[in-house]
């Protein structure tokens, strides 16, 4: 009764095979936008010496981190729909989570670092080349990757500690934390509250600081407003866009006991695909610098 499960049998989304495969169809162009939209993003900035501002720095890491993300859950997901049999052993589900959670919660302090490089260049604009320096960017973005590290770390220790010796299926199509621990053969009632305030309060926080900097920009911009505030807040509206499309999903499935909630998984798709598909959309198709630079890109390639 207490030999240690050696896979988890992932659910998906659905059991339905017609279904499996019009999923499979958006989920690969999904995908293949996130990697094709970001890369774009990432190589017009690296290009493009008008694109040397701490935002488009900043804008940057956030495209290689929403790569990272979806390619965690994307290609696992993609072969399971065209699967009978969706198994993933027990080491790569913990990997799975680990990474997950890795990128993710870099992912949120990077959020709240370009809340406050807006808040910087149109509270502060006199002092924004001053504070956000690149060298302060760079020490920024590694505290980021650093703080990330030390959520996932947490996590998965928590995780991998609990004895696994019953059920094995995951009413998700990935491996994360609610749904693996509820197949733990012991109470997790504490290891529960522990990962909620650790996830949960790390949603919160960044979300709650995020609003406040917002609060901030609203009051300036309405005390006087320039041509360059105007230019800023249109930034600012992208951001609110991304914000509210990664951090309100993490927020409802991270912040209350993982029992209360049979499955998230279908609130998960919003987090895993549909935030990274829609970054290089609003920061791209919002920003005219960025298009005129993708332009100048798409004719030096042609000549």
């Amino acid at each position: 009764n207490f030999s240690r499960v050696t896979e988890f049998i992932l659910l998906g989304l659905s059991d339905t095979r017609e279904l499996q495969v019009l999923f499979f169809t958006f989920f690969f162009l999904a995908y293949a936008m996130v990697l094709l939209g970001n890369l774009l993003i990432i190589v017009t900035v690296r290009t493009d010496p008008k694109l040397s501002s701490p935002m488009y720095f900043l804008l940057c890491n956030l495209s290689f981190i929403d790569i990272c993300c979806t390619s965690v859950t994307s290609p696992r997901m993609l072969v399971d729909l065209l699967s009978q049999r969706k198994a993933i052993a027990f080491e790569d589900c913990i990997a799975q989570l680990f990474f997950l959670h890795f990128v993710g919660a870099s992912e949120m302090f990077l959020l709240t670092v370009m809340a406050y490089d807006r808040y910087t260049a149109i509270c502060k604009p006199l002092h924004y080349t001053a504070i956000m320096s690149r060298q302060v960017c760079w020490v920024l973005v590694s505290a980021c990757w650093a703080g990330g590290f030390l959520h996932s770390i947490v996590q998965t220790l928590l995780t991998i500690q609990l004895p696994f010796c019953g059920p094995n299926t995951i009413d998700n199509y990935f491996c994360d934390v609610p749904p693996v621990i509820r197949l733990a053969c012991t109470d997790i009632y504490i290891t529960e509250w522990l990962m909620v305030s650790n996830s949960g309060l790390i949603s919160l926080v960044c979300f709650l600081v995020l609003v406040t900097s917002y609060t901030f920009i609203l009051v300036t911009i309405r005390v006087h407003i320039t041509e360059g505030h105007w230019k800023a807040l249109s930034t600012c509206a992208s951001h609110v866009m991304v914000v509210t499309l990664f951090f309100v999903p993490c927020i409802f499935i991270y912040l209350h006991p993982f029992s209360t909630f049979p499955s998230d998984k279908h609130i998960c798709v919003i987090c895993t695909v549909f935030s990274p598909v829609m970054n290089p959309l609003i920061y791209t198709l919002r920003n005219h610098e960025v298009k005129a630079s993708m332009w100048k890109l798409w004719k030096r390639c042609r000549v």
